[in-house]
């Protein structure tokens, strides 16, 4: 367990390093764990809450991932270009590029993009998010390098409820 924990810290540092103040690396990194770590939601509330072991250090550990992805200047191409150099070195080649799509069930109405739609992923039409995804694969194994939120028409041809102001952090015209 140690040499894993090693092991991601080294390959998390790689992803942020030099990109802004080390406070801010740090927050990327323990969001990403929050990501990585058990649980069925992945909301910064929740993640939070797993993160930290005092109870009275959620608040101050939801703010800082809530600066982390609302207010940070992170160059997402940078560290998309960063992982395909990654991937394609553990691959030992790139033998093709998957474009793959993936649907994100959702219970609510006001996460970005959520609407009833068809989900491969659920096999059937449910209240979710759809993503497209890009991969890289090879030999060994394949990995995702990027991904972008499908839009249902509804959520693209209106501006306000792509805003989402105060509710998501994130705009889908924007990060």
């Amino acid at each position: 367990m140690r040499q894993l924990n090693r092991e991601l810290s080294e390959y998390m540092e790689s992803m942020v390093e030099g990109m802004g103040r080390s406070e801010r690396r740090r927050a990327l990194e323990q969001y990403l764990t929050g990501l990585l770590l058990e649980g069925e939601r992945k909301s910064i509330e929740p993640m939070a809450a797993r993160l930290v072991k005092d109870e009275a250090q959620v608040d101050a550990m939801r703010q800082r991932l809530q600066q982390c992805v609302s207010a940070s200047n992170w160059s997402d191409s940078e560290v998309r270009r960063r992982l395909a150099r990654k991937l394609e070195a553990e691959l030992h080649g790139v033998e093709a590029f998957v474009v793959d799509d993936t649907g994100f069930p959702k219970k609510g109405e006001h996460s970005v993009g959520v609407a009833r739609q068809y989900s491969g992923t659920l096999g059937r039409t449910d209240n979710c998010q759809v993503a497209v995804s890009l991969h890289l694969a090879g030999d060994k194994g394949s990995g995702c390098i990027g991904m972008r939120l499908y839009l249902p028409e509804d959520w693209a041809h209106d501006a306000k409820r792509r805003e989402c102001p105060g509710r998501c952090g994130l705009s889908a015209s924007g990060r």
